[in-house]
């Protein structure tokens, strides 16, 4: 017969902050004080709440989240917040996106509650109910008022009031909920219910993958590290697919008390961000490793990501959509053969000329350097700018010039051609909206002749 785990709970101030699922079994509950509940099962292990544990973990799920989105936030202690709008295509639906990342977190060993909504505050709040409901609106004035974390007389007031939901908060005058329980009070209804914006800080990925994973208990064998290890390699996967980049190599370190840790190279033939390569290669070298002393702690490092973009997506329902062969041919099939080509570079400063057409695939095509300001999109034709006080406008609103003057004069060789001889002065520009022009200027004024991104 297999023996029940004990129930454990983490403790802050002789109070329970969070019970595990035999604790929550045995009737604890968090905000319980710590004597009362040991009354209720003599068998509870307590630990003491450990914060800057609790931060690098939230900060390793971050990593590991970047698997499923890029835009990730923290919601320190213990929540993240991840935009899940744009990568559900991607996934195949809402359903079976946050089933991934349910499975994802159960093989760490953890538990997920999840908060659905258009808002990242009321998605946080929907966490305390494990809440995915389509109606999210509906699920949050559902919520109790004790989501608010007000202070005890702000609680008291309002259950003297018999307000208990945030629903009936929500059918009360702001005006009034100001009055009586401060100006934060309404403003956090409105940031939940999206009538207030509420930005949020990105999570920023490091520059460097190195995270470290503390053991519960002393490990004597080299294969049973494998679970542990688990956790720190699909962090790493994560942090790599945000990033849109790749490894070769990695060095996991098995930290020991008394000899130098060991450090064990993981070698990958061909660049991967792919999270069962990692765990093969990791399960090959641990089988095979003897333990010179047992392992405290793990250490996974990777510091050296190369760019790794993703696969190409289907498109028209074709297979294998990592070739871009079968996307020209259907595109030529529908708009005639002339109407789709390549693009070549040419020798020649003028923008208009830098490039030429070649067919698709009869001719290398090649996009602009990397090094050269140069946008992509072209105008057919320069389009004339106004000039407000010697500034150049667009949309009404004046640009803000990012670069200096970049002088291209060149075409004195063609000079009976339409183009000709040109002398311009071109410039980056970035408009009130947050969009990048190159515009030039000529004796005839300014004009925009490209858009970047």
């Amino acid at each position: 017969m297999l023996a029940l785990p004990a129930p454990a709970a983490a403790v802050a101030q002789q109070r329970i902050v969070a019970a595990d699922r035999p604790a929550e079994q045995a009737g604890i509950r968090p905000g319980m004080r710590l004597a009362d509940a040991l009354a209720l099962t003599a068998a509870l292990r307590p630990h003491e709440r450990q914060p800057a544990r609790e931060h690098a973990m939230l900060e390793s799920l971050a990593c590991w989240a970047g698997h499923f989105t890029p835009q990730v936030s923290l919601a320190p202690p213990d929540t993240l917040l991840l935009e899940i709008g744009g990568c559900l295509r991607l996934f195949g639906g809402q359903a079976a996106l946050l089933d991934a990342i349910r499975q994802g977190a159960e093989a760490q060993g953890l538990s997920l509650r999840f908060g659905l909504a258009d808002t990242p505050l009321a998605a946080h709040w929907l966490t305390l109910a494990d809440s995915t409901a389509d109606d999210w609106q509906a699920a949050l004035a559902a919520l109790p008022v004790a989501v608010l974390a007000l202070n005890d007389g702000a609680c008291k007031r309002l259950r003297a009031l018999g307000l208990d939901t945030l629903g009936q908060l929500f059918a009360l005058p702001s005006a009034s909920l100001g009055h009586r329980f401060g100006q934060q009070l309404p403003l956090q209804l409105a940031r939940a219910r999206g009538e207030l914006a509420d930005p949020q800080v990105p999570f920023a990925f490091p520059e460097r993958f190195v995270q470290r994973l503390e053991l519960p208990a002393r490990v004597e064998h080299a294969d049973h590290l494998l679970f542990a290890a688990r956790r720190l390699l699909l962090a790493l996967a994560g942090w790599l697919a945000a990033r849109m980049a790749g490894i070769s190599t990695c060095t996991l370190v098995l930290q020991h008390e008394d000899i130098p840790p060991t450090r064990l190279a993981l070698g990958f033939a061909a660049l991967t961000r792919d999270a069962e390569r990692f765990l093969r290669v990791t399960r090959e070298q641990l089988e095979r490793h003897t333990l010179a002393e047992p392992v405290v702690e793990l250490q996974l490092i990777a510091d050296a990501p190369q760019d790794l973009p993703g696969n190409n997506s289907a498109l028209f329902g074709q297979q294998g959509a990592g070739d871009i062969g079968p996307v020209v041919e259907r595109l030529r099939a529908r708009l005639g053969d002339t109407a789709v080509h390549g693009l070549a570079l040419q020798d020649d400063h003028r923008p208009e000329c830098a490039s030429r057409a070649v067919d698709w695939p009869d001719e290398k095509s090649a996009a602009q350097p990397a090094a050269t300001q140069r946008p992509l999109w072209l105008k057919p034709e320069p389009q004339a700018l106004h000039e407000v006080a010697g500034r150049p406008t667009h949309g009404g609103t004046p640009l803000r010039l990012l670069t200096r003057a970049e002088r291209i004069e060149s075409g004195w060789w063609d000079a009976d051609e339409a183009l000709g001889d040109l002398r311009r002065d071109y410039f980056v520009a970035v408009t009130a909206q947050g969009n990048w022009l190159w515009i030039f200027r000529d004796p005839a004024g300014w004009w925009l002749h490209g858009y970047f991104g």
